[in-house]
């Protein structure tokens, strides 16, 4: 897509931006991929293996960045839903619905004369947002452990290390459920924004992730030390992280 086409924070505003995965201490494929653009953030954590997962997490990433590019203006929410309705299919298609994979990140839009995130998820990959010292999810994970934890059956300390913490209720290529989870945040300067498989959330708790995002370094940095402590906190799967910094120019 044309620069004058796909909205860029020209209020004013400029994006930094830094992101990194890596497979893990106990996995011997990365089933998790990503796609960056200069508006478009997203991170897809495959599941299936034998590379299927792979291939599912390859594919969405790949769905949504080529329905981006081809927007005639910036993206709408009706197409993005096609981006996932398009990428659930090639999945389907691709591994015989043997592999599935989660999708979150945002779009950078622009509402009236306001820069907007558009948020976007399907499954337990997160999106938050930082600022002014405060960490705010922005997503709500589809799994079976949150679900448990809204009903009130378990506490928000069991759904950590909840057995069926890795159970996942909606995703794209596997299942009945594959429609998205949109919401809008407006763009400000200060914000940091992370997009995340759960190999990071797995590990780290929402406290030591503000901790690290407060920390004044920037997005590349601050990506590699997110993974490193993943790593060193066990650093049992994936991990792929993505941050975001809306700077005044």
């Amino acid at each position: 897509m044309d620069d004058e086409q796909q909205p860029r924070p020209d209020h004013g505003l400029y994006l930094d931006y830094g992101y990194g995965s890596h497979v893990g201490l106990r996995r011997e494929l990365n089933e998790d991929s990503s796609v960056v653009t200069d508006s478009l953030f997203a991170v897809a954590d495959g599941m299936g293996g034998h590379e299927a997962g792979e291939v599912a997490s390859a594919l969405a990433v790949q769905a949504l960045a080529e329905g981006w590019d081809a927007a005639p203006g910036p993206i709408t929410r009706v197409e993005l839903q096609a981006c996932l309705d398009d990428a659930d299919e090639r999945i389907r298609e691709a591994t015989d619905a043997k592999a599935g994979t989660t999708l979150t990140g945002a779009v950078l839009v622009e509402a009236g004369q306001r820069l907007q995130w558009l948020v976007f998820n399907i499954g337990d990959s997160r999106t938050y947002l930082h600022q002014d010292g405060r960490l705010r999810q922005l997503t709500r994970d589809h799994s079976q452990v949150q679900e448990m934890f809204e009903s009130g059956m378990i506490t928000a300390e069991e759904l950590r290390d909840h057995p069926n913490r890795n159970v996942i209720t909606r995703a794209l290529g596997a299942g009945d459920l594959f429609s998205g989870d949109y919401t809008m945040a407006p763009v400000e300067a200060g914000q940091r924004l992370l997009i995340c498989s759960d190999g990071l959330t797995g590990e780290l708790t929402d406290q030591q992730i503000a901790d690290i995002l407060d920390a004044g370094r920037s997005p590349q940095d601050t990506v590699d030390w997110l993974i490193h402590q993943a790593l060193r906190e066990g650093g049992r799967d994936n991990v792929t992280v993505i941050v975001v910094d809306v700077r005044e120019g």
